[in-house]
C-alpha cells in the first residue's frame, strides 16, 4: 500500500519524481529572495546570515508540512477506503501508517536538498545531524496518535476535515518557523513550549543546523509528549474501530 501511494502521487507527470526534489527548491529559493530582500531577518538569526536564516525556515516547513499533510488527510481516510473496509476483513489501522511513511518519504527528500544546501553555505554538516533519528522516531510516533484520533473522529463527521482546513493555516504562526523561541517575550515562551511542533522544529535546527544539542528537559519532555499521543490515539481509535464499518 506504500508503494502504491508512493507510485500514484506522481502517476501522469511528465518530471514525476522530480517534482518531489523541484517543489523544496522553490520554496528555499522563494524563502530566501523574500526575507533577504523584503522582510528581513529577525534578531536571533542576524548572526547566521540570510542564506543561514533560509534554512532555518526551511527546515521548519519541512516539520510542519509533514504535520499538516497528516493533519489534512486522515479525517477522511476511512472513507476514501470504505470499499475496502466494508468489503474485506482489512486492519484499518494500518492506513494511518501508510499515510504518515508516506509523507515521511517526501520529507526526507527535502532533508536531502537542506543537507545539500547546508553543505555548499558552510562545506560541512555538524557531527549531531547523527542524532536527528533520536528527534525524528518520537515524532513519526506522535504523527500517527494524530493520524489515528483524526480518523477515528472523522468516520464519525466530515467536519473534522473542514475543522482542519480552518485551524491548521492558523496554527502554523502559533510554530516558530519564521521565528525562533528566542524571539518570543520570556514570559510567553512556556506557552510555545506546549506547541510539540514548535518543540520539533526548535530541535531540529539545533541538530541538523547549528550543532546543539536539545535542551535536555526539552528533549525529554517533548518524547513524552510524543508517546502519550501515540498511545492515546492508538487506544482511542481501537475503542471506536468496530463501529467504523456501520457510520463510513
Amino acid at each position: 500500500m506504500v508503494r502504491r501511494e508512493l507510485a500514484v502521487r506522481f502517476r501522469g507527470s511528465i518530471l514525476g519524481w522530480l517534482w518531489a526534489v523541484f517543489g523544496p527548491l522553490v520554496m528555499l529559493s522563494a524563502y530566501t529572495i523574500i526575507f533577504s530582500s523584503a522582510v528581513g531577518v529577525p534578531a536571533s538569526a542576524k548572526n547566521v546570515g540570510v542564506g543561514g536564516y533560509a534554512l532555518s525556515i526551511f527546515t521548519g516547513l519541512i516539520i510542519f508540512n509533514l504535520f499538516s499533510e497528516i493533519a489534512y488527510r486522515s479525517p477522511g481516510m476511512l472513507h476514501e477506503q470504505a470499499a475496502l473496509i466494508k468489503k474485506s476483513i482489512f486492519p484499518s489501522e494500518t492506513l494511518a501508517w501508510t499515510a504518515t511513511i508516506r509523507g515521511s518519504v517526501y520529507a526526507l527528500i527535502s532533508v536531502a536538498v537542506l543537507i545539500l544546501f547546508k553543505i555548499g553555505a558552510s562545506f560541512s554538516l555538524p557531527w549531531t545531524i547523527l542524532l536527528t533519528p533520536l528527534v525524528a522516531i518520537p515524532f513519526f510516533l506522535s504523527l500517527l496518535g494524530i493520524s489515528w484520533f483524526l480518523m477515528a473522529l472523522g468516520s464519525f463527521t466530515r467536519d473534522v476535515a473542514h475543522l482542519m482546513i480552518s485551524i491548521v493555516p492558523v496554527f502554523m504562526f502559533a510554530t516558530p518557523i519564521f521565528y525562533s523561541i528566542d524571539d518570543v517575550p520570556p514570559h510567553l515562551r512556556l506557552y510555545v513550549h506546549l506547541n510539540p511542533i514548535g518543540n520539533n522544529v526548535e530541535m531540529m535546527r539545533d541538530l541538523l543546523l547549528f550543532g546543539r544539542l536539545p535542551d535536555a528537559l526539552l528533549y525529554f519532555g517533548t518524547v513524552a509528549g510524543s508517546l502519550l499521543v501515540f498511545y492515546f490515539g492508538y487506544r482511542f481509535f481501537m475503542q471506536y474501530k468496530a463501529v467504523f464499518v456501520d457510520v463510513i
